[in-house]
């Protein structure tokens, strides 16, 4: 069995001023308020809302 990467996502700014479809995705990582911190699994799916909401977020 190969290890999954796994990546923590953090939210660093105020999800104010995004529009609702921005505010679905932040949701869909699991971020609901500021300098929370979730872990996923580094799937295709996964890296793609990362890319898209980089203004918000802190990957590491």
């Amino acid at each position: 069995m190969s290890e999954e990467k796994k990546i923590t996502i953090k939210l660093v700014k105020s999800m104010i001023g995004a529009n609702e479809r921005q505010v679905k995705t932040l949701h869909a990582l699991g971020l609901r308020k500021m300098l929370q911190e979730v872990e996923h699994v580094a799937t295709p799916q996964i890296l793609g809302m990362v890319s898209k909401m980089q203004r918000w977020i802190e990957v590491k």
